[in-house]
């Protein structure tokens, strides 16, 4: 699989697609509402990006920023094979993906000047806190954390932040949490979570992660994501991720799809064996009235973007 995720105007989100999948992409765009392509590596990092435009059947547009907007570069192709190769080579960080095409630096403007954020020392530290627990929380884009920081101090008429200031605070927090995950070795906790509730997804149980804002909402919305075949479901919402990201553990919510106790505690079973198959751990006393608990545990997830 390739380490990017793409998404197209149709807003649909491709993470780690293979290279066919790419291709086919690819070759696919041109019609109304599906003309484009945005690929970013993942991580994500800021003004590093590849996209392709292609309108009806004329030629294909592809352009690449590298790091900056004074280095944004476009080429123009009617021939898809030669965007695929490129694209793919760009994704796989070849030396020489760029190679063989006639690309030209567009002019994208003066970078913007961005000022200070003017905020005392206590307010500062409490927005910053904020915008790390749901980066640590990992399943964030860099513009959530941009609308987050934006929005998070504004009351009585006030606005500290504005939106030019919040991006480059989420970038240089993302950064830094970047910096930080080049260190981790091997596969985390979250990454055996979501390999335990992909095979409970498989077997049959609506697995989600970071599902809606509170147990309420999951509660009412849980119902619509899975198939008619589903047997019951498991989630965590983004409550129950901050309380991981701040050491806390995970408490996961779960149930059957007929609603009894007896199906419950079966599906229950089905997720702490999925879980201790993974290397985690629980707590669970085997009660369909009381969520599991994953701990101890080391929220450790790797950003995507």
């Amino acid at each position: 699989m390739l380490e990017i995720v793409v998404r197209t105007e149709n807003q649909e989100r491709h993470v780690r697609v293979s290279a066919e999948e790419l291709a086919a992409l690819v070759r696919r765009i041109g019609d109304r509402r599906d003309r484009f392509l945005v690929i970013q590596r993942i991580p994500d990092l800021p003004d590093v990006f590849a996209q392709v435009w292609r309108e009806g059947g004329g030629d294909y547009t592809l352009e690449h920023r590298d790091a900056a907007a004074d280095r944004h570069f476009q080429t123009v192709t009617d021939r898809p094979g030669d965007v695929i190769t490129a694209l793919t080579g760009w994704a796989r960080q070849e030396d020489d993906w760029d190679a063989g095409a006639d690309w030209s630096l567009l002019d994208m403007g003066p970078a913007r000047d961005v000022p200070p954020l003017g905020l005392e020392a206590d307010e500062r530290e409490v927005l910053e806190k904020r915008v790390r627990e749901v980066l640590v929380g990992g399943y964030s884009s860099r513009a959530e954390l941009a609308e987050i920081a934006e929005k998070y101090l504004v009351g009585d008429g006030r606005r500290p932040v504005s939106r030019e200031q919040a991006e480059a605070l989420a970038d240089r927090m993302w950064l830094e949490r970047v910096a930080e995950q080049s260190g981790w070795e091997g596969e985390t906790d979250p990454e055996r979570l979501t390999r335990a509730f992909a095979a409970l997804q498989e077997a049959g149980i609506t697995a989600r992660e970071n599902f809606t804002c509170c147990r309420n909402c999951g509660g009412t919305e849980i119902g619509g994501e899975g198939g008619p075949d589903a047997r019951g479901f498991v989630y965590f919402h983004t409550q129950c991720t901050d309380s991981a990201a701040t050491g806390h553990g995970l408490m996961l919510l779960y149930g059957s799809s007929d609603g009894s106790p007896g199906s419950a505690a079966l599906i229950g079973d089905e997720i702490v064996a999925a879980l201790t198959a993974t290397g985690l751990s629980t707590e669970w006393d085997g009660d369909p009235d009381r969520a599991i608990s994953v701990t101890p545990l080391d929220w450790r997830r790797r950003l995507v973007g």
